[in-house]
């Protein structure tokens, strides 16, 4: 599977397209997924009785109450990350970037991506409430792709970590963060697509991901995936660059280790 990074599409016209909105931009991954769609036969309708119009529209309504929860919950603890990096080459010049992240500690320590931060000279955190602080890079794990890092505030808000070792393909899967740099605190739903994916990006190889069709865009990387109860079961890291609700993140459980790492550091 032919990838790119950075919600950088493979081919010239949407290479222009994406930088025109997002320059070097440490957002999402872009994936160039396996060709092929699904297609689904309309079925005659059936006529329903009321007490059936009832209860599907009370599942609908749990649905929608749950993902607003769970948004609500775990919203103020979503950050937006802007980076300025230096590149290279002759004529080399500062490069921004942006992603997102999530307040796993109320003493400032917030998880993303190391693909977000990575090469970053400045970090630059804004917080749901709007308030801005410079970043540190404390802990990276490159092989799957994350990053902690600091901010010097105490009592913010946190989420909640969950357990990614109990999900199931049709769970409700939920992600919160910034793409394109521009709608922070965008809120997509979906569900829990399959688990255990393995995928590949310039050249290096991320196992064991949660596939999910709740959008992830470019400026999403580094931000949380939630279930329905608003707790993370993953950092949103990648996603389709030739096909529609495919995106990948990093089960929950992968990055505990590192959290635990660095905050006991």
């Amino acid at each position: 599977m032919a990838t790119t990074r950075s919600g950088r599409w493979l081919g010239p016209v949407l290479v222009t397209a994406i930088a025109a909105a997002l320059v070097a931009s440490g957002g999402t991954f872009g994936l160039v997924a396996a060709s092929g769609a699904l297609s689904a036969k309309a079925t005659p309708a059936v006529a329903s009785t009321t007490s059936t119009a009832v209860v599907t529209s009370t599942a609908v309504g749990d649905e929608s109450t749950a993902i607003e929860n769970a948004a609500a919950t775990a919203g103020p603890a979503v950050v937006t990350i802007e980076t300025t990096g230096q590149s290279g080459g002759r004529f080399g010049g500062a490069v921004e970037g942006v992603g997102s992240g999530v307040i796993v500690d109320a003493s400032g320590w917030i998880v993303t991506n190391n693909h977000v931060v990575s090469g970053a000279s400045t970090i630059t955190v804004t917080l749901a409430d709007g308030r801005t602080f410079p970043g540190v890079v404390k802990a990276t794990d490159t092989t799957n792709d994350l990053a902690v890092v600091k901010i010097d505030a105490t009592g913010l808000p946190t989420a909640t970590l969950g357990d990614s070792s109990a999900l199931k393909p049709g769970q409700i899967a939920i992600a919160i963060g910034s793409p394109l740099g521009q709608y922070e605190g965008t809120v997509t739903s979906g569900i829990v697509s399959a688990l255990g994916r393995t995928i590949t990006v310039e050249n290096e190889t991320l196992t064991n991901l949660i596939q999910t069709d709740a959008a992830i865009n470019p400026g999403n990387s580094g931000g949380p995936l939630l279930d329905a109860a608003g707790q993370v079961i993953g950092i949103d890291t990648a996603e389709s660059g030739s096909a529609e609700g495919i995106g990948f993140a990093i089960p929950i459980d992968t990055v505990k280790p590192l959290i635990q790492q660095a905050i006991g550091s």
